[in-house]
């Protein structure tokens, strides 16, 4: 054994210092590049991966844009509204759409957009309409502030995507866990305060907390749904005939939704009567 040991080390010792250079470097490279085969770098198992990211979700048909006609959404009311619980069944499945992301949808979106839904939620960073979905680019007109409020810069945002960009559906989403309206029950059950402007953001959520209080249930959904109902309301009865017109011609929607973020659910609960 001492033998083989020594004729072992004996044989190294004879392998010139260039050639013994070369082999160590032969040696690292083969290492850096087997730890890259395991994922340091791999596009399939690299960290950081989309493969790694997205571990277990399945792969479904790529996703087309929604129809157009004459630089507007081509979808009615109803189709438009399908089309969102669609999408929200698949990430429900854990299936994760591809959408056109390519360098010839993006110049053909700088010519213009045709969105089919104009959307106001929450700001939180939870809340992700277009991975809720599965749409892509151009397709949802988001209007987004802390409590899905609709002050002057929403309504006309609203307007602007009725009137000018032809959406035929307005969808008004709350969600599972909203600080904006836990904030407003504080002030209603403790009389709290708040620095800032973060007071006056939570005033218009006050009424629909009221509204609430007694409902069976959790309280904080209660006032949510409470918060997206009120707000519904107006959209529906007391906003701008450019809103109005449009919904009593059966061109326009406004649709009340509830975001669960544990479930990843989007229960579409507040919906117009037929008439």
């Amino acid at each position: 054994m001492c033998q083989d040991h020594c004729s072992n080390a004996k044989a190294h010792s004879d392998v010139p210092a260039g050639d013994a250079a070369l082999s160590r470097r032969a040696l690292v490279r083969s290492g850096l590049l087997g730890a890259a085969a395991l994922g340091m770098g791999s596009p399939a198992l690299g960290m950081g991966s989309p493969a790694l990211a997205n571990a277990g979700a399945r792969p479904v048909q790529a996703v087309r844009p929604a129809p157009t006609k004459d630089g507007k959404s081509a979808l009615s009311p109803d189709q438009a509204l399908a089309l969102l619980m669609e999408g929200n069944q698949a990430f429900l499945k854990n299936e994760m759409p591809t959408v056109d992301l390519s360098p010839r949808r993006r110049l053909e979106l700088a010519r213009g957009q045709a969105p089919f839904v104009a959307y106001v939620t929450c700001s939180d960073s939870r809340v992700p309409p277009e991975l809720l979905f599965g749409r892509g680019l151009g397709e949802l007109f988001i209007i987004r502030n802390a409590g899905n409020t609709i002050d002057t810069v929403a309504q006309g945002s609203l307007e602007f995507a009725v009137a000018v960009l032809g959406v035929p559906l307005v969808v008004v989403m709350g969600h599972e866990s909203c600080g904006a309206v836990k904030a407003a029950m504080d002030v209603v059950a403790k009389n709290a305060r708040f620095p800032g402007r973060i007071g006056n953001m939570v005033e218009p959520i006050i009424p629909a907390v009221l509204e609430a209080r007694g409902r069976a249930g959790d309280p904080l959904e209660a006032a949510c749904k409470a918060n997206v109902s009120r707000t519904v309301r107006t959209l529906r009865n007391e906003s701008d005939p450019l809103l109005l017109e449009p919904q009593r011609q059966g061109r326009l929607k406004v649709v009340g939704a509830y975001y669960e973020l544990g479930t990843g659910r989007v229960d579409f609960f507040d919906r117009p009567q037929a008439a």
